[in-house]
């Protein structure tokens, strides 16, 4: 057999064994996302210089996800400790280097002109090592899921996850998410009841201390903001001026929207960070309600698929993990949409596949090639 002819053996035994379908969904979303963000930022200075970034983070997130879905992450996850020492080592890089990207934390890293975002990458090696450690715990007759010793262990490793994020960089939205993450993943890996009201109970009396001594004032008023805006903008020109500008947005854009690239305030500098957290109003006004259905369903294809391929894994760590992918994914879509209608406080979070951004970009392909690979060892 010839080199070429092996070449294409192998291409077709991937693409035989591989996740195509989540592959093609992927690449949908990806491009109407790279659509919208061009058209969200070609008003703006050096509008090329967002989309070649788009696009190079894209490619290089297409290239982890053929290399991660020949990977066997139960190999990966059996390294356990370098995933830990990872996390908390790439996570403590802020305390050093991190400094402001805009979203009033400090949760980027800067050289040479190009930024990465720790905690987007965190995310996936996280949800990687959660699923290891639930799964330990299940098999191990000896202390179960449930025991004192084991939820305390679950506790420290998402406390000191939660902590160095939050001292690191005061970047809530991703603590948020990676608090979604857990919880989700404790409830389906079998967590009792009771732990998890227990839970409530000691979530809601610290939440006092954490409101008054943890979260600065800027904190506190983005989660009264869609809630109570007049005790904390009554103008409405400070901290709901983004929330406001984006539901002008997209009730302007009524069913079938104002026709891409001529949004009135989308091709203007109305709405605030229009390429990042609310590229949904620049879908809403220049697509309309259809464009917005057709984001919310693509992405709905895309939780389920995993949730699909974790239920068919046969394999408790790869089906966790496809678990927390899929929390993940959720917990993004429903905050930053719902940041974009008013209805959640505005924390930064990004829409998945639709938002600028080349971390953002890269773990979510990275984590999608990981579930593909999922569904190729379990084909």
């Amino acid at each position: 057999m010839t080199i070429t002819k092996k070449i294409f053996a192998t291409i077709r035994n991937y693409f035989r064994y591989a996740d195509s379908l989540l592959m093609l969904l992927c690449i949908a979303a990806s491009g109407f996302g790279m659509l919208m963000i061009y058209s969200a930022t070609r008003s703006y200075d050096g509008a090329s210089g967002y989309m070649r970034i788009q696009l190079i983070a894209t490619a290089i997130g297409f290239a982890a996800f053929f290399v991660l879905s020949i990977v066997d992450i139960e190999v990966i996850t059996d390294r356990w400790p370098l995933l830990l020492i990872f996390n908390v080592a790439f996570i403590c890089t802020l305390f050093i280097w991190g400094v402001e990207g805009g979203t009033g934390n400090r949760g980027w890293l800067r050289f040479a002109g190009a930024g990465i975002q720790p905690t987007e990458i965190v995310k996936i090696t996280f949800a990687l090592l959660l699923a290891k450690h639930i799964a330990y715990l299940q098999d191990d007759s000896r202390i179960g899921m449930n025991s004192v010793i084991s939820v305390g262990s679950l506790l420290l490793h998402f406390g000191l996850m939660f902590g160095l994020i939050m001292t690191a960089s005061s970047d809530l939205g991703s603590d948020l998410v990676f608090a979604f993450i857990f919880i989700v993943m404790l409830f389906l890996g079998g967590l009792k009841l009771r732990w998890i009201g227990l839970g409530v109970l000691i979530v809601g009396a610290a939440t006092p201390l954490v409101w008054s001594k943890f979260l600065t004032e800027r904190q506190r008023s983005l989660i009264i903001a869609p809630y109570a805006p007049e005790l904390v903008d009554p103008t409405g020109l400070e901290i709901t001026w983004h929330a406001n500008r984006s539901r002008l947005a997209l009730a302007s854009g009524q069913i079938t929207g104002q026709g891409l690239f001529n949004g009135t305030q989308s091709q203007g500098t109305t709405i605030p960070f229009k390429h990042t957290d609310f590229i949904f109003a620049v879908i809403g006004e220049e697509l309309g309600l259809l464009g917005c259905l057709a984001v919310i369903l693509l992405l709905l294809a895309i939780i389920i698929r995993c949730v699909y391929v974790g239920i068919k894994s046969g394999s408790r760590i790869k089906a966790l993990f496809c678990i927390g992918i899929a929390a993940m994914l959720a917990f993004q879509t429903f905050e930053n949409i719902g940041m974009n209608v008013g209805l959640t406080p505005v924390i930064g979070l990004t829409l998945p596949f639709f938002s600028y951004g080349g971390s953002s970009t890269l773990s979510i392909l990275s984590a999608m090639g990981i579930v593909s690979g999922i569904r190729r060892t379990s084909a």
